[in-house]
């Protein structure tokens, strides 16, 4: 409603002060010499004109840019002194219409500007154009008060104290402005001060979700990181926003660096102690202590190392998959589904465990005899059983 009442606003004005300064010009016959200039500055002053027509005090700004000559401005100015005042209140008015109008408001003077730039019925340089010039200074000024509030609510939400997960307010907020900011530029002329809003944006939704590093969350937070950069990379990708592809980039590699962490830090727990052993023996190796010698040591002996491997029978190791796949599966949110992704993820870590610790049993207790209770094959079968029974 605001841009129709807008537009209707502007295109009744255009043919207005078009008409009213081409009358001026005609009627006063202003060529910028002595003899016109003294004319208008005697029509002038029974109007109570304040202010000398051919030389304006030292400091003031010229209300048209451009060539429009100053007698033309000046007697304009008085005719249409409300003009300006009363567009300023009628801005404000628009901009109350909707949390975002101010988005229209800068659309709909943008084209209008725009068009009379490039119209043959208007002046090159007419009067309306100096108005029109300031009320989009005006709109951009009100648009960019605008983001920067935005920014400033996205990057100081807070997670609901419920919440335990799935995609965060300032995620949801900043998606709700991209789809209608897009659909109110559709048609627009120029976007440049979208695009330049959209990078403030996202890098205040990026530090939303960066601050929740800090946060006191009741689930893991690299899942709750995945899966909001999971759904910006999503989402970027489906909007195809030029001045966002670097973003989009950024959104994907920080899913991926934070699935690897979650999955990581999750695979500890169903081998832990196995995990724990033969980091121990890693590190006797970094320190220079010869594969073949690390039996040897007391805690990383032969017997030690049978004492952790009989800990992990091959029905354990299936029956804490089995819990570990259910714990994912209630935490992960069902919009980004990603468990399937998470799962693969996983088993592949898994398998690259299972056979890390085939070789350093291989190249640390050669001969022993030692061998985990379950086979790559038997690791393989219980992560697609799982998955089959899901």
């Amino acid at each position: 409603v605001s841009k129709q009442m807008l537009e209707q606003v502007l295109g009744e004005l255009q043919p207005l002060c078009t008409a009213e300064q081409q009358f001026v010009e005609k009627f006063f016959q202003l060529n910028q010499d002595a003899t016109d200039l003294q004319v208008l500055e005697v029509s002038m002053s029974t109007m109570s004109s304040p202010v000398p027509l051919a030389s304006p005090p030292s400091g003031q700004i010229e209300a048209p840019v451009g060539k429009l000559e100053e007698p033309t401005t000046q007697l304009l100015s008085k005719i249409f002194s409300c003009l300006e005042p009363e567009l300023r209140g009628f801005l404000d008015v628009c901009n109350k219409v909707h949390p975002f109008s101010c988005l229209q408001v800068l659309v709909t003077l943008n084209d209008s500007v725009f068009e009379m730039w490039g119209s043959s019925s208007a002046l090159p340089s007419s009067f309306l154009n100096a108005v029109l010039g300031n009320m989009l200074l005006l709109a951009k000024s009100s648009f960019n008060k605008c983001i920067g509030t935005l920014c400033k609510d996205l990057e100081e939400a807070k997670m609901p104290s419920k919440m335990k997960g799935g995609i965060l307010p300032s995620v949801s907020r900043f998606e709700e402005f991209v789809n209608f900011s897009e659909e109110v530029f559709r048609t627009a002329r120029r976007r440049g001060e979208l695009d330049k809003a959209h990078l403030r944006l996202v890098s205040s939704v990026f530090n939303s979700i960066n601050s929740l590093s800090s946060a006191n969350l009741k689930v893991n937070t690299d899942m709750v990181m995945m899966e909001n950069f999971h759904h910006i990379h999503c989402f970027l990708c489906q909007k195809k926003i030029h001045c966002l592809e670097g973003k989009k980039r950024e959104a994907k590699e920080r899913y991926s660096e934070h699935m690897d962490k979650y999955v990581i830090k999750y695979l500890g727990q169903p081998l832990e102690k196995l995990n724990h052993f033969f980091e121990g023996v890693k590190a006797r190796v970094a320190q220079g202590v010869k594969e073949e010698e690390v039996s040897f040591q007391l805690a990383y002996s032969k017997q030690e190392l049978r004492k952790v491997i009989e800990k992990y029978p091959g029905k354990e190791v299936k029956r804490a998959l089995e819990i570990l796949y259910r714990k994912i599966h209630k935490y992960l949110s069902p919009e980004e589904n990603l468990l399937p992704v998470v799962w693969h993820a996983m088993e592949q870590e898994f398998i690259r465990q299972y056979q890390e610790f085939e070789d350093l049993i291989q190249r640390c207790y050669e001969g022993s005899g030692i061998a985990m209770d379950f086979t790559m094959e038997d690791l393989l079968s219980y992560f697609n059983s799982i998955t089959l029974s899901n």
